[in-house]
């Protein structure tokens, strides 16, 4: 299945909570989701019923795969590598989709969305030490260095997400120099660092059930 081309506002509906997929729209209350937050989509969308246990665990699951913009195979395959890793699943998995590459590049302002800040890395306009990386799903590394090349430096999009960054500051992990277009990989992010609710748990029970 390919990705998610339809409304953002309506996946956000679908889990209840702002999923931050519109970008300045997400920020500035224009968003319909603020009005309508416990509204699912469609006509019927009042008659939100109560959850089964499983369903309580779907709906986490994607309404994390949604909030960093991936398939449903794409985000299975982080949970089982999570699961092969030492320590709890559920904090290693956030703390992976945390290390995404287009993710850094969200979190470092030079994209207004997860999805934007996609297109910067696969449109070539992201460098990491260095060199042109074009893979959104790059795991950082403690120390590396992400930078907008030269010549995008000038693109509206780009400097339009850094204006947000005064109500979407720049997380404790990353360091960020606005001037010079360039952000560092402190340290790696730890489950605590992540703000937005998330009940892991739920996660590995949905995908832990005979």
């Amino acid at each position: 299945m390919g990705r998610y081309t339809g409304p953002t506002d309506r996946l956000s509906k679908r889990e209840g909570t702002n999923l931050f997929l519109k970008g300045e729209r997400s920020y500035n209350g224009k968003s319909s989701i603020d009005a309508k937050a416990n509204q699912p989509p469609g006509v019927h969308g009042q008659r939100r019923s109560k959850f089964s246990e499983y369903g309580l665990r779907l709906r986490e699951k994607q309404k994390v795969k949604r909030s960093y913009g991936l398939r449903e195979n794409q985000f299975k395959r982080y949970f089982e590598k999570a699961s092969r890793m030492k320590g709890v699943t559920g904090s290693l998995l956030i703390v992976l989709l945390e290390r995404r590459l287009d993710n850094v590049v969200y979190r470092l302002g030079f994209g207004s969305s997860r999805s934007d800040s996609r297109q910067l890395v696969g449109h070539k306009h992201i460098l990491v030490n260095g060199s042109v990386l074009n893979i959104p799903s790059y795991q950082v590394e403690a120390g590396d260095v992400i930078e907008i090349r030269e010549k995008s430096k000038k693109l509206g999009r780009i400097n339009q997400a850094l204006q947000l960054l005064e109500r979407k500051p720049v997380p404790d992990w990353l360091q960020h120099d606005i001037d010079n277009y360039k952000g560092v990989v402190s340290r790696l992010p730890e489950r605590e660092d992540v703000t937005f609710p998330i009940e892991e748990q739920l996660i590995v029970e949905f995908y832990s059930r005979v």
